[in-house]
């Protein structure tokens, strides 16, 4: 299957990916397949996942997410989640799902300057 699942918006070097809907596990799968592809196809440096507008975000799906990103930076390319809803935040917490290893933001505009940021090497500053 090399059809899209989901929409992906080239903004320079940066790839941006809106997850919305109801995301059931072979989705998710073939979301993941597609996203590594384009990184490569592309040769994109920075990929902006934003899940703003999942309501539910299970186990399953965290866990995917941070494949995805270990991926994209296998292929030699920055992630980062960015649009965690309060929410979601709370349950995956509450699941005990590990997210501490991945790059996080607000939304898309803080998402870019961290993204600029991991290219240079200096993450941990503002």
């Amino acid at each position: 299957m090399t059809d899209d699942v989901v929409p992906v918006m080239q903004i320079g070097d940066t790839l941006l990916v809106a997850l919305q809907g109801d995301l059931d596990d072979t989705t998710v799968i073939r979301i993941e397949e597609q996203l590594t592809r384009e990184v490569s196809q592309t040769s994109a440096t920075g990929m902006l996942i934003d899940v703003s507008r999942l309501s539910v975000v299970d186990s399953f799906i965290a866990r995917v997410l941070a494949r995805i990103v270990a991926m994209v930076r296998l292929l030699g390319a920055q992630a980062a989640v960015v649009g965690i809803q309060p929410a979601v935040a709370i349950t995956l917490v509450e699941l005990g799902v590990p997210m501490g290893h991945l790059d996080t933001a607000l939304n898309a505009e803080q998402g870019l300057a961290l993204l600029r940021r991991l290219r240079r090497g200096d993450a941990g500053t503002d």
